[in-house]
């Protein structure tokens, strides 16, 4: 793993802000783009379809996304040390019509690879548990999702192959704007499943059901292995480096979800979405405006997941005594239970504006899992500035509790004569950006965020004493996002 991260990507993704803070000044009407954002989205579509073979393939019913996210960090006071770094990821996604390129009815194909490189931030600078950056993992390229769905009649479909259930489940909307890695896959399924779960960066085998009965209710149903990149120690790219792993015979984790969705046909101005706010036309009639504005999407999302594996107690050994100080194996309990639920709500909109509120929670054993509860909440605010309608404002937070009876065990190594360590408690995340939308290919998103209690409040490696905590950290951050 490098310590540091190399310069000239941090300095491609500041001279890009430059543009894009120009651009921002130059536009006078919401549509326009200034001259450097067209050249260069006009480039990367060429670029990516030399002598037009991308289109032609398309109309065989094979399409090809190129993306690429980047986001350059800095903590300057707090964490573990204080620096730059950078992280990044390139990828490639497959699609294809199945009905077109081999006439199987209602059956779609997809595939998709990673090229992530950079220092790996989070790891180096600050030892927490929610990562500053979604994209952030060791350097490795590797195959991502390999699977077919296939329609089963107008309500269903049946996906099978490699995917991950972060994908689908658990999923905030309007927490997707978030550059910190707990407001995708949260921190406590990350932490408290084998090899962190089926999340980025490590899919695995798995077959999902979805059912929508009306075009309010969706039922999803999954069954993974439950262990990505299989048992052993440090981070699970290391345990299968190119994604290959398809891995089959470890206990299963299964995971279901409800959600019920309303006024969807009108959400066409979720903040993240890509085709934004559609303002009303002069030919639209003041009634009929003020009706669609009073109609606002949400939803609402129940779910649970279940591995069906064995799990370390977090205090007590084998024999039931403290594993403060046996040194004995811990004892092992069978299978895992959490349940979750999920919250979406636009609370208001006008013409090219909204705001949209979040809202997620998540519990789990005390004995066998390091984090016992997690919640999150925050608000977007789209087209916050005149002139910018594509534009997103956003202000979350997070937090995870270490569970009681983690916190206890430490209680025992101060009680039976330890060295002073700092006693865990929970870690937590402020994050405030705005998403900045330079052309529908282009976007870039200055980030703030602020690290509570990093690591849970563990012992701080460059004291060699152990006594003191990891510091509070304050982060600042810029994501560039590519899609072409």
């Amino acid at each position: 793993m490098r310590e540091n991260a190399p310069a000239w990507p941090i300095a491609l993704v500041f001279a890009c802000s430059f543009f894009a803070a120009a651009s921002a000044r130059a536009d006078e009407e919401p549509t326009d783009e200034s001259s450097v954002a067209r050249r260069i989205s006009d480039a990367l579509k060429r670029g990516a379809d030399p002598d037009g073979i991308r289109t032609g393939l398309e109309q065989t019913g094979l399409r090809f996304q190129f993306t690429y996210y980047g986001d350059a960090l800095a903590n300057p006071w707090g964490g573990v040390k204080q620096g730059a770094g950078y992280d990044g990821r390139f990828g490639v996604i497959v699609d294809a019509d199945l009905a077109k390129l081999a006439g199987w009815t209602g059956a779609t194909f997809h595939a998709s690879a990673h090229q992530i490189h950079g220092s790996t931030f989070s790891v180096n600078n600050l030892d927490n548990l929610m990562w500053v950056s979604s994209i952030e993992s060791p350097p490795s390229t590797r195959l991502f999702n390999l699977w077919i769905e296939q329609k089963l009649g107008t309500e269903a479909s049946l996906r099978i192959g490699q995917f991950t259930a972060s994908q689908e489940f658990i999923v905030s909307e309007n927490a997707d704007l978030f550059v910190n890695s707990t407001f995708g896959w949260p921190t406590l399924p990350a932490d408290d499943l084998p090899s962190g779960g089926p999340a980025y960066p490590e899919a695995t085998p798995g077959v999902r059901l979805a059912v929508t009965p009306t075009k309010e209710l969706t039922l999803r149903a999954a069954i993974f292995n439950g262990d990505p990149a299989g048992p052993g120690p440090g981070n699970p790219v290391y345990r299968d480096p190119a994604g290959l792993a398809f891995r089959l015979r470890d206990p299963a984790l299964l995971i279901a979800e409800l959600a019920y969705m309303h006024d969807q046909d009108v959400s066409g101005d979720n903040p993240q979405q890509e085709g934004g706010a559609v303002a009303s036309t002069p030919a639209q009639e003041p009634s009929e405006k003020h009706a669609k504005e009073a109609r606002l999407p949400g939803a609402l999302k129940l779910g649970a997941w279940l591995h069906t594996g064995r799990f370390p107690d977090q205090r007590f050994d084998a024999l039931g005594g403290l594993l403060a100080t046996s040194g004995l194996p811990p004892m092992q309990h069978a299978g895992n239970l959490a349940v979750y639920g999920v919250f979406d709500q636009m609370a208001w909109r006008s013409d090219n504006r909204s705001l949209s509120l979040f809202a997620r929670a998540s519990a789990a054993a005390s004995d066998r899992n390091p984090i016992d509860f997690y919640a999150d909440a925050g608000a977007t605010f789209k087209g916050l500035l005149d002139g910018r309608p594509q534009d997103v404002a956003g202000l979350a937070f997070a937090y995870g509790r270490i569970s009681p009876v983690a916190v206890a065990s430490d209680r025992d190594k101060l009680a039976l004569g330890g060295s002073p360590t700092p006693i865990r408690d929970f870690e937590a995340t402020i994050e405030l950006t705005y998403q900045i939308s330079i052309t529908d290919q282009w976007r870039l998103q200055p980030d703030l965020q602020y690290v509570i209690h990093p690591g849970g409040h563990i012992s701080n490696p460059m004291n060699p004493s152990g006594a003191s905590a990891i510091p509070n950290a304050f982060v600042l951050g810029l994501r560039t996002v590519l899609k072409f």
